[in-house]
């Protein structure tokens, strides 16, 4: 798949919500390391309020559709990371409201728009142990991918690669925000919990486009 078109988006948004609860219990354990336990819950309820959203919503832009199911995700899981992700799309959604169909590259304007959504919401900055360190390396892989003329599926699979090796890195990195960060030293060897749901978001979004699905 080399575009995702306004007919796509429900299928992908199944798919996403299928990879969140899918992966409910492991956030919840990631998380009820240095944090609440409740981001498996959070992330469950956020992606379930999306598909929702999207299935309901097929008659509008694409762009106001994906900004309407950030809404639906603030509504539905009003926690932290939920309104994190919330905003990210959002801000996505505003920055494809021309768009027809996502390309190389809306996708790279969608994930650039997240990021400085996350970033202005969030006040955090790469380094931080957030899902910046994640959002960030997604962002440039697909400005990058951009700038070559990559298909949407090549675009993605280095999105993902660069999302992965930023995961990765959080691990070194000490928590300096939210609850995990009176936990500091502790954070030290673990996975960011907020960086795994942008890799697992990321990478679903590579599996839809590289299913061929519609």
């Amino acid at each position: 798949m080399e575009r995702i078109a306004k007919a796509d988006l429900e299928p992908l948004f199944a798919r996403l919500r299928d990879v969140f609860a899918a992966q409910r219990e492991a956030l919840i354990d990631l998380d009820g390391k240095v944090g609440d336990s409740d981001l498996g819950i959070t992330m469950n309820k956020a992606f379930n309020a999306m598909h929702e959203s999207v299935a309901a919503n097929a008659d509008e832009p694409l762009g106001k559709t994906l900004q309407r199911a950030g809404m639906a995700a603030a509504k539905a899981a009003p926690s932290t990371m939920g309104t994190l992700v919330a905003t990210g799309f959002m801000r996505g959604g505003k920055a494809l409201d021309a768009a027809d169909a996502i390309g190389t590259a809306e996708m790279a304007a969608f994930w650039a728009a997240f990021l400085a959504g996350v970033e202005e919401r969030g006040k955090a900055r790469r380094g931080d142990k957030t899902l910046i360190d994640v959002l960030a390396p997604i962002s440039e892989a697909l400005a990058l991918a951009r700038e070559h003329g990559a298909t949407l599926s090549r675009a993605l699979d280095d999105a993902t690669r660069a999302a992965a090796e930023g995961l990765e890195a959080t691990k070194h990195l000490m928590a300096q925000h939210g609850k995990a960060a009176a936990f500091r030293d502790k954070t030290l060897g673990l996975q960011d919990a907020g960086a795994t749901v942008a890799y697992l978001l990321v990478d679903a979004m590579r599996a839809h486009a590289s299913s061929g699905e519609h």
